[in-house]
């Protein structure tokens, strides 16, 4: 299927509903009074009146970053706790705090992963932190000769993507940059990247430029008419593909944050995507906002003031007016009369600040978003009742809901990872002309435990799988230390060995 054509939309119509949910949870991740208030704002203005009462756009008009302060000081009331921020990070976190481990028998391939390891797991780490906002993202196998003399990963956000699926499968993905967008003409250049299947099963890569709107793609033209592209005009053929880089299977791989897709069940597209970590918490999101600048209206309104007679105060001079200071120490100025000659008194003005009323609200609120979105509260330094250092195991009880969380994103990269990887050998031999590498040979991705025992722990373990005789000395020192490599195993049970000899053999003397 060659690249769109000339004059439709975009981004494409039955992306649509998609683009705008996604556009949502990308004003939580960024956080900014700006983006949530611009988002829900919108929204609110979609919103006829007769649909306000209720349904999803009267929903909508209620939330609390969709209402329009109507002066600074109302403005200033809105303060955002960044609670999809530390979702996203605790769900990257979770995945690859520590580099996985990829493994195979080959040993030219093994080689080749070793150089590949540093850079994917800083972009796998980065990637899933925007799947957790996105609900999954896009991993690309890339190479630049000016840059590297093999393939790496890059990162294409779901947001600029329009993806196809057979059977569930991904099957061809167009993605597009905004290269230059000119308010004042209103013109957009948008460079499109395709990635389809030939007949043959190998992987196709078609680079299109075009000229339109914000809502319209506009007319293709020649890579040569912007200096982004103009490198790719000597790389591809009369249809728009590139040349090099043909290989069995796709250069991308989609990889959904969780599974099943319930928002979008019934769209062609969307029930194939990924569910973000915010999915069905936006409302409760929105409410510990709101709560949270209670919290903070009632501490700057609580600051303690005294009203005075007007005469006590200072003039700002003719024709400067009066204005409000909210940290000023002497509230506002009153015209007190004088009562049968008495001097005008000083009232003290104290409100009450209602922090423990607050403080409950929004942790009740937190536990309820963290719940939903699949964690457990300890997972974010929530205090639990228990005294003394606890075990990997009873740490893994107590957060037994955030490891099944895990473990169902763990089940989603695996295999992606392993078709990413085994498309990076096969580039590397097709286009680096690498020696030795097969890619056909199996890889095994193994994600590391991110909670582990304290050597005491593990010590008393070994000493009593010693004392039962039921592990030998090897296993126990690999026990021990699970990140040494085989070689260092064997080197310190050889030491071992050694030291336990205490009678010298007499044959071995002179």
């Amino acid at each position: 299927m060659p690249l769109p054509e000339n004059g439709q939309a975009w981004p494409p119509a039955l992306l649509q509903p998609i683009s705008k949910t996604l556009s949502e949870w990308s004003a939580w991740y960024e956080g900014t009074p700006e983006a949530l208030g611009s988002v829900y704002s919108t929204q609110q203005r979609d919103a006829t009146a007769p649909d306000r009462a209720g349904g999803l756009r009267g929903f909508m008009h209620r939330m609390w970053w969709g209402r329009q302060p109507s002066g600074s000081a109302e403005r200033a009331d809105q303060s955002h706790i960044p609670i999809a921020a530390d979702l996203a990070r605790v769900s990257a976190d979770l995945l690859y705090a520590d580099a996985p481990e990829l493994s195979t028998e080959h040993k030219e391939n093994q080689t080749r992963l070793d150089l590949y390891l540093p850079d994917i797991h800083a972009g796998l780490a980065a990637g899933a932190e925007l799947g957790a906002v996105l609900g999954g993202r896009y991993h690309r196998v890339t190479w630049d000769r000016q840059l590297l003399n093999h393939s790496f990963l890059s990162t294409v956000d779901a947001d600029a993507a329009f993806p196809e699926f057979r059977w569930g499968r991904l099957v061809a993905a167009t993605f597009w940059y905004v290269l230059s967008d000119d308010k004042a003409s209103q013109t957009v250049w948008r460079h499109l990247e395709r990635h389809e299947l030939d007949d043959n099963g190998d992987g196709l890569i078609l680079h299109g430029l075009y000229e339109g709107t914000r809502a319209n793609l506009g007319m293709a033209r020649p890579l040569t008419e912007h200096p982004t592209t103009e490198p790719l005009a000597e790389a591809i053929d009369a249809q728009g593909a590139l040349v090099e880089g043909r290989t069995p299977g796709l250069a991308i791989a989609y990889i959904p944050n969780q599974t099943p897709q319930r928002r979008w069940r019934q769209h062609p597209i969307g029930r194939h995507l990924g569910r973000s970590d915010f999915d069905g918490v936006e409302p409760l999101m929105d409410n510990l906002d709101e709560a949270f600048s209670s919290w903070m209206r009632d501490l700057r309104i609580g600051k303690g003031r005294i009203i005075v007679p007007a005469y006590m105060l200072r003039d700002n001079g003719p024709g400067m007016g009066a204005a409000f200071d909210m940290d000023r120490s002497v509230y506002d100025t009153l015209n007190i009369p004088d009562a049968e000659g008495k001097v005008p008194p000083i009232i003290p003005q104290q409100f009450a600040i209602r922090y423990e009323e607050h403080q409950a609200t929004c942790q009740e609120i937190v536990r309820q978003i963290v719940q939903t979105a699949g964690y457990s509260a300890q997972t974010f330094g929530e205090s639990s009742d228990a005294s003394g250092a606890m075990t990997a195991t009873e740490v893994k009880a107590r957060e037994r809901r955030t490891f099944r969380t895990r473990d169902r994103k763990v089940r989603n990269e695996t295999p992606a990872i392993t078709a990413l990887l085994t498309k990076m050998l096969a580039i590397d031999t097709a286009v680096f002309g690498a020696k030795g590498l097969d890619p056909s040979e199996p890889i095994t991705v193994t994600f590391a435990d991110n909670i582990e025992d304290s050597p005491l722990t593990l010590a008393q373990t070994s000493l009593a799988l010693f004392q039962a005789k039921a592990a030998s000395t090897n296993t126990l020192v690999a026990m021990m230390h699970p990140e040494w490599t085989d070689e260092q195993v064997t080197t310190e049970t050889d030491l071992i060995f050694t030291e336990q000899q205490t009678v010298t053999d007499p044959f071995s003397l002179g």
